[in-house]
């Protein structure tokens, strides 16, 4: 595998890391259509977890099986495959070395009453696999929020000193956080940033709206004039949150939307700097010839032809 210049670069930002552990994540950025560009565009498939076997997969039921998710990724050209470990065990076999993982260590559940997540996997478990990197939730706001941050600091450690990378998916929720408030430009600078203190790699938030909701951070967004007005704007800002871009930051593409919606979207967080997208239901709830178009037009628009 030959390293770019561009992916070298980046590996720098990571100062304390071991070569193992840049391997790893260098590995994930040489891979597929935008291999050594420094963006990124990542399946991950854990909402089985998070909102049940029909709400996921009964719009596409060719993804009840996990060997779908496999070859939709690898046929695609994407950078990563993530999720949790049973999907990852379904495939570890036949599909071992044709395209990096991420193995997603936890997972909550739409039985649960308490916004958390149970750690369902180990290092040794991503090590087994074969995993490139492992993955793990932080709800910044809820009342678990702590203990979830001990969590991924143990296993960040012991992650990075087994050479594997850590992606944080850093989702704002709890008692004084509304729905405008889990997307706001303040709170997801703030989630993404929590994400980088950390120690990730990588960190997935949702694309941010214009509104601010901490009343304490108003006055700061006003004085210093910060420019909510655009996708791109509110992008940018969220990416230099994350060590002044030193970090890379990709976004998640959210609930089924339109394909001009999302195109619209992914084109404000490419001219905003982010370094990709994480796109879970919008690619496999569609039908397997629909989903690799669209997959194809994504990398088209972070390659800056479309």
């Amino acid at each position: 595998m030959r390293i770019t210049q561009r992916v070298k670069k980046i590996l720098d930002w990571y100062e304390s890391d071991n070569p193992g552990t840049k391997a790893s994540l260098a590995r994930i950025l040489m891979e597929g259509k935008l291999g050594g560009t420094g963006k990124l565009v990542i399946l991950p498939v854990d909402q089985g977890f998070e909102h049940g076997p029909a709400r996921s997969f009964a719009p596409n039921p060719a993804a009840y099986d996990p060997h779908y998710h496999f070859s939709l990724a690898i046929e695609a050209g994407l950078s990563a495959y993530a999720a949790p470990l049973g999907m990852i065990e379904a495939g570890a076999d036949s599909f071992a070395g044709a395209i990096p993982t991420i193995l997603k260590m936890n997972s909550s559940n739409s039985l649960a009453t308490i916004r958390d997540q149970a750690v369902t996997a180990s290092v040794n478990d991503a090590l087994r696999l074969g995993c490139s990197a492992i993955g793990f939730t932080i709800y910044p706001g809820s009342e678990e929020a702590f203990a979830m941050m001990e969590e991924i600091r143990e296993l960040a450690e012991e992650a990075k000193a087994a050479g594997l990378a850590v992606v944080v998916w850093s989702y704002p929720r709890g008692p004084l956080l509304d729905k405008t408030g889990e997307t706001a430009l303040d709170i997801c600078a703030y989630a993404a940033h929590m994400a980088a203190l950390l120690g990730a790699h990588i960190i997935k938030v949702k694309p941010p709206s214009a509104h601010i909701s901490l009343d304490a951070a108003k006055k700061t967004y006003e004085t210093n004039a910060i420019d909510t007005s655009t996708m791109a704007a509110r992008v940018a800002h969220v990416v230099q949150a994350c060590f002044g871009g030193k970090r890379l930051v990709v976004f998640s593409g959210g609930e089924s939307k339109s394909l001009d919606g999302l195109y619209e979207e992914i084109r404000g967080l490419r001219d905003g700097g982010a370094n990709g997208s994480i796109i879970g239901r919008n690619t496999f709830q569609r039908p397997r010839a629909e989903a690799l178009a669209m997959l194809a037009k994504i990398i088209e628009i972070y390659q800056g032809k479309a």
